[in-house]
């Protein structure tokens, strides 16, 4: 009913630029909170950045100053520009959004992760 596809994911040099884009489809209501985790092998998946529907962000301290995350709630979808991206930045990244679903009887709050894209920097 409701799918989460991100793009934007590949390989840069270090000192590079990425832009990963998250949309969602389906019975949406309305979304609420959108973010962005990624995980690395053998580390567990972590937030880098979360955004409200206002516009209020917050961000991982190891991106502070270097992630832009923003968000266009006519086209459901978040954005996270990544700049100054550096080996350590290297992970599957995932988009995660809080979605109010619409069904015939009413209307549901869910979670939902998209399938991850990789991002890959290289020293």
């Amino acid at each position: 009913q409701v799918q989460l596809v991100e793009s934007g994911g590949g390989l840069v040099q270090a000192g590079g630029s990425l832009r990963l884009s998250c949309a969602a489809s389906g019975s949406i209501a309305s979304i609420a909170n959108m973010g962005w985790y990624r995980q690395s092998p053998g580390k567990q998946r972590e937030l880098v950045a979360v955004i409200t529907r206002g516009g209020n962000t917050n961000y991982a301290d190891s991106v502070k100053g270097r992630f832009t995350i923003s968000r266009d709630n006519a086209k459901n979808t978040v954005y996270l520009q990544m700049n100054s991206l550096k080996p350590e930045d290297t992970a599957v990244y995932y988009c995660n959004a809080d979605i109010g679903v619409r069904h015939w009887y009413g209307t549901t709050a869910n979670n939902y992760w998209g399938q991850g894209t990789q991002v890959t920097v290289s020293s």
